[in-house]
Formats: C-alpha cells, structure tokens, sequence
C-alpha cells in the first residue's frame, strides 16, 4: 500500500515528490514506489456562499439579515475545482492506505488540508508532516518523524471556529452596512479596529498643540557641555530660566564634579519574525508588508534558502544550533562571507538571547536553511529580503558590541552641566552594520520610530562618538561662549506600513478598555490579525479604498472614517479579537468546546445587525465627480489607491473601475521625487507634485540618451506589475467570499 502526501502549494509539493522518489508524472500529482504527492493551490475548499442556503440569500435585503444557517457547509472552489478532483480521486485509490497532511504547519494549513479530506468523505488513517523548511534535509527528518494526525484534531476545530465566526460577523455586517446605505462598504473584527488605530493616530496628530522648548550648550575646553535642568532633563519650556542661566555661566568658571567611566555592552535585536522582517523591509527598501511576504515565500518555497515565513516567533529551538554551521557555509556569498568564515572557525553554542523553546510556538524565528544561493538568481526584492534575515541571524551569532562609556558632571554658578563620550572598544555584532554601510545596504541607523511622544525633542544629552579630554573631580573649566538652542514638540507621526504592522500587532494601548486580562490576551496572541493575514487586512483597506497614501505615510479616506461611524461599535475595537483569540487558544488546547463559541458568535451577529438596521447615521460620497459609469450611467467616484488614483462606479452593483494614473518608480530630473504616469494611449506623460510634467515619449528619449532610467519596457513591465499585484495563485477563502460580494 501507498500513502497519499497532501502538500498546500504545488511548489512545495514537487520538492517532497523528488526527495521521496516520485518521479512519474501524473495530472496534479506525482508518483513513486511508496508515495503519491499531491498539492493544494491554497484553499481548494471554503464556506459555501450565503446564494447555496437558498433563494432568501441570493438578493441583498436587509429582512433576510441575519444570514445563520443552522450548519454551516463547505464547497468546492469552482476556479481550483480541477485540482480538487484530483485529490479526491488520489485519495479513493484503492492502493493508498494512509493520507499524509503536509500543509504549511499551523492553524490554517491544517484547516486547507483538513476541508478537502472532509468534503471528499474519505475514511482512511493520516498522519501530520510538521516542518519549518523545505529543504532536502528538512523534508527527510520530517517524514522519519511522522505525527500522528488526531494530536492536531483541536487545532483544526480551533481553525473552523475562526473561519466560522468570520464568515457570521464579516458577511452579516458587510451586507448589513452596504444594503443600509447603498454603497460598497465593508467591515471585519480585523480590519475595523486597524481603521480605527489609524483614526485614534490621526486624532492626536490633529489635537497636538505644539509647545516651544528651550535648551543649552555652554563651550568649554573646545567642546559644547549640555544643561540639565533641575528635573533632571536637558530642557526646559522655560525662556526666562534659560536665559538666566546663560547670563550666570557666560565667562565664569565650571567645577568637574564627578567623573563616571563603564564598560558597556549592547546587544544585537533579535531574530526576525515576519512583522519585524516587514517593518523593517518598509523602513529600509520601501517594501510593502504584502511585497515582503511575497519575496519571502520565493525565498521559502523556490529557492529554499529561507525558513517558513508565517512566524510569529523571534527565537530558535534548541535542536536547530547543531545545524548553524551547516546553515553558516550556505550563505557565505555575498558581503557576508568574511563574518560567515570567522564564526565557523569558532565553537557555536546558543544562548537564552536566541534559544528558547518555550518562546517557540509552532515555527522558530525565520533564518537561512542548509541549501546555499547563488546571489544572481535572486531578483532585487528577493535578494534584499534575504540580506536582512542572513544579516540579523549573523548578529545574534556575533558577541555584542563593547564600549566605554565616560560622563562627567561639571557645576557653574549653581547650574549643572554634563558631558558623554563612547569610545568603540570591539565592534561585535555591530560589524555587520559596518558591512551594510559601506556596501550602501544601511542608510538609517536606528529604526522608525513608532511616532514621536509629545515631549521635548532633543532631551537626551548629546554622545560624542569618540574620545573626549580626560577629566577628574575638581578639574576647572572655562564657559566662554554659550548658546540656547529653540526647538518645538512635535506630534507623533502618521503610521507608514512599518509602524502600522507594529501597531497591528500591538494595540493595547489603543483598547478603550480597562481589562487587564483581555489587554495580556492581545499581547500574548499576536495583536490584529496574524503573522500571515496582516499584510492583506492592509491591502484590502487600500482596494476598498478605506485608507490611502501620501508619500510613505497612510491616512483615513473619508469612506474609512464613515465606515468608522457606522459600524457597530463592538467591531471597532481590538477586544472583540482579543476575546476571540482567548477562546481559540482554548479551542486548541481543549479547554473549551467549539459548540460554546460558536453559540456566543451566533448571538453577536443577531447584536451587530440589529444595530445597524435601527441606526439613524447616514453615508455620503463626497468624492463624486462628473463623469459618468459607461456601464450604468450613475456618477463615478474618484478615490486614490495604494499606486495612483482612479475612477469607481459609486453602484454596488457595479463593478467598472477605470485607472487615471499610476504612482512608477521614475524620478522627477527637478525634485527626485517618485512620479504619476497619467493618460492613455500616446497622450501618456508623468507628473510629479512639484509641477513637472514630461510626455512619456520624451521621458523615454531622454533617458535612452543618457543611457540610464526607466526604458519603454520597464515601464510597461511596471504598470502590468501593479495589475497583476492582487491576483495571486493561492486561495483565501475569506477573501474571495469578500470579492465575490463586490467589496
């Protein structure tokens, strides 16, 4: 007898077919002596389509709401339903004696794997393939350590109860809020509370009232000392006080009253998990966080140089040290190979910094396989990716950077006055961003903030990197020349994608709530969202048009916040999915009973639609314009997208779209900045915000005669690109329930 492996996508499936030995081709699988491997293409099941219960559903009205069939089914994908028939006539084979589950390793790998076996309602004994790479290696250790697929049976419940509540809350709510007001508005447990974190931003930003501060710096002995003011700060709001004090040290005498030298160590950050990784790949390339996951998932299943990408884990388990130096020598091309050779003629051991098990939920942290690359056949956004994961799983392996740090406190008329030196003493883990510098991989360095506090800017007493004159108690120091320095607070700064996953992943302080349980919930389940579905919440609050983007920074439309307005109050915040996310948990580890849950969802959807129908609120598009739908006749609306602006039919029932412009990666000559390709046909030309505007026939001349920029081809190759962005090979069955009501 043989077993039948069912793999989540094609590629992956291939790669366990040739390590297994399956070599005969077959239509949607392959085969060997022992094995037949067959794969997914994402989800090839889903929740059945509200029209499936009956004629009542097939209309949108707001009397047939709410939508609760008493069981909810499961149906066949119809544009993947090929490669569901074949599975289902593997599985049906009379010579497979076992199904092998080898779906990505987590809550929703388990869930594609496990629809296709029940809507198939095949009988047979399965196991659980449980592994965090594709590799070679990694696939072999895998099936010599077989799980027994009952282990996972809670972890599948806890994975239908998620689609189930989602499906109850989203489609009811969705359908609610649009039939109520006749326009394509949507909202979730996820991706409202994110328009609402974004709102609460936008809300401090525009109640900050800025505040002017003063600060000074006092030369002495060739070199600036900083003022500390009474509170222990280095500024004051204060003008009067400052200015006293530049009149009482101003060519007087300042007394060194103590001298403080420590030896310093500063250690590098962590393993990347994929928020990290997308927040920092925004930060420093511009990547989208839906980009990021796309170049990783290249990197995990094409080239497998990576480890699984959908962790939510900074860590490593303690049986991965043994393979570090396997994992060291394939990735010593590229800048890394001198760091790479040098701890490879050391003893590596790992420490609690990286290795801990009990911080390893189902997938350690995201770092280089045993497979090597060759640098060449990674295209720019792949390669960029895996510089940064190579890069920080160097530094953990690196010993940290030490310094000496030396301060001293001087006092002059009753004012005191301080001075920081570092002097680098061993680089550490700090050679790697001496690598990046030089080779122009690093131009910040320090991450983006998480927008800046209200407080004073500048308060930290400013470091000198390098040696400062040797001081001792008593020295005497002239104060000839001063200077006060003006400056205003500042309000935190909008959310770019980078800070938005943070908030996402973190948003306790954004809960209106005082529950300090539900608040550790939150943290300890990941935020909004997950690891793997944050990058399409984002996403699809730019194509419903709820959020846009101005520069790098995202702001509310004014759709995002009517939506706002008129949800239900419950979706708006992070504490329903805390709450869910409890119960989940406790799904998975047999806590609780799936049939509790689902009765409390139940009830809340009957809750959340009944808000909506009695509610007195009212939506209005105020981006209407004058042109009218060619496939309808009504007004078209203008909305700006991620990547330029377009025109939208303001009927639901309506899908026509029409691009007016392209935000491309071309450079204005006068500003530098990124410029709009707008028009059609031979009329097209770029415009930047600064007011230049060049015909794309011209652009195209001009920059074939100075041999360089963005050619014909680049830009057609660019703008089917940003087409194709959305479609993507690999199924989600939420969201294609959501595309299939026209959101």
């Amino acid at each position: 007898m043989k077993s039948l492996v069912i793999a989540e996508k094609p590629s992956v499936g291939r790669d366990i077919a040739r390590v297994l030995g399956c070599k005969q081709g077959g239509n949607g699988y392959l085969e060997g002596k022992e094995y037949v491997v067959t794969w997914a293409l994402g989800h090839l099941v889903e929740l059945a389509d509200p029209e499936s219960y009956g004629s009542q559903w097939k209309e949108w009205k707001m009397e047939t709401l709410p939508m609760l069939p008493e069981r909810l089914e499961i149906q066949v994908i119809k544009k993947t339903g090929h490669q569901y028939q074949t599975v289902k006539s593997q599985m049906y084979r009379k010579d497979i004696g076992q199904i092998i589950i080898a779906t990505d390793a987590g809550r929703e790998g388990e869930l594609v794997a496990r629809w296709i076996i029940q809507k198939s309602g095949i009988k047979k004994p399965m196991k659980r393939l449980w592994i965090s790479s594709v590799t070679d290696k990694a696939i072999r250790q895998g099936f010599s350590n077989l799980k027994d697929a009952r282990d996972y049976q809670k972890l599948y419940e806890a994975a239908v109860a998620r689609a189930e509540a989602d499906w109850l809350v989203g489609l009811n709510a969705t359908r609610a809020l649009t039939v109520k007001h006749n326009a394509q508005l949507s909202c979730g447990r996820v991706q409202t509370p994110t328009l609402a974190i974004i709102a609460k931003r936008e809300a401090q930003i525009k109640a900050f009232s800025p505040k002017v501060y003063y600060s000074l710096k006092m030369k002495g002995k060739g070199i600036y000392w900083s003022w500390k003011s009474p509170q222990n700060g280095n500024s004051t709001f204060s003008k009067e006080e400052i200015q006293k004090a530049l009149e009482k040290v101003t060519n007087s005498t300042a007394v060194v009253q103590e001298v403080k030298k420590k030896q310093q160590k500063s250690y590098a950050p962590r393993l990347y998990d994929l928020t990290s990784l997308q927040q920092d790949a925004n930060r420093m390339f511009g990547f989208s966080a839906k980009q990021t996951l796309d170049y990783m998932q290249n990197l995990y299943e094409r080239h497998k140089v990576l480890t699984y990408p959908r962790t939510d884990s900074r860590y490593l388990t303690a049986d991965i040290v043994e393979t570090i130096p396997e994992r060291l020598r394939a990735c010593r091309s590229g800048i890394y190979a001198s760091i790479c050779g040098k701890l490879l003629k050391t003893s590596i051991k790992g420490n609690k910094s990286f290795v801990d098990d009990k911080k390893v939920s189902d997938h350690h942290a995201i770092i280089p396989t045993e497979q090597g690359v060759n640098l060449k056949d990674l295209d720019y956004g792949e390669r960029k990716i895996y510089e940064l994961v190579v890069s920080r799983f160097l530094a953990v392996l690196l010993p940290p950077c030490e310094y000496l740090q030396t301060e001293v406190t001087a006092v002059c008329e009753g004012e005191w006055f301080t001075l920081k030196g570092r002097i680098l003493e061993n680089p550490g883990w700090q050679e790697i961003k001496i690598l990046q510098k030089e080779s122009g991989i690093l131009t910040e360095d320090e991450e983006e903030s998480d927008g800046r506090e209200s407080g004073l800017e500048g308060s930290a007493a400013e470091i000198m990197t390098g040696s400062i004159p040797d001081f001792s108690k008593g020295d005497k120091i002239l104060f000839s020349d001063g200077k006060i320095i003006e400056g205003k607070t500042k309000p935190p700064l909008p959310f770019t994608e980078a800070t938005l996953l943070a908030a996402m992943e973190n948003p306790v302080k954004y809960m209106d709530s005082t529950d300090q349980k539900l608040k550790k919930t939150l943290g300890e389940t990941g935020g909004l969202g997950t690891v793997a579905t944050r990058a399409d919440i984002i996403e699809k609050l730019f194509h419903s048009f709820m959020i846009e983007k101005r520069d790098q920074y995202i702001h509310l439309t004014s759709k995002g916040r009517q939506v706002l307005e008129l949800a239900p109050q419950g979706l708006t915040s992070p504490e329903l999915t805390a709450r869910w996310e409890q119960e989940l948990a406790d799904i998975a580890k047999g806590k609780t009973k799936k049939k509790n849950f689902e009765a409390e969802i139940r009830t809340y959807t009957v809750d959340i639609v009944k808000d909506i129908q009695v509610s007195s609120k009212t939506y209005r598009h105020d981006n209407l314009t004058n042109k009218k739908c060619p496939q309808c006749g009504k007004l078209m609306l203008e909305v700006n997208h991620k990547n330029g602006r377009m025109l939208v039919c303001q009927d639901r029932a309506c899908s026509y779209r029409k691009t007016l412009s392209k935000v491309t990666n071309a450079r204005c000559p006068q500003c530098h900045k990124k410029m709009e390709l707008v028009g059609e046909g031979e009329q097209r030309k770029f415009i930047c915000v600064c007011g230049y505007r060049e015909k794309l026939s011209a652009f195209e001349k001009r920059k074939k005669e100075s041999g360089g920029g963005v050619s014909k081809k680049d830009v057609s190759r660019y703008m089917n690109k940003m087409k194709q962005e959305a479609k993507e090979p690999v199924n989600n069955a939420f969201a294609d329930a959501l595309a299939k009501i026209k959101l």
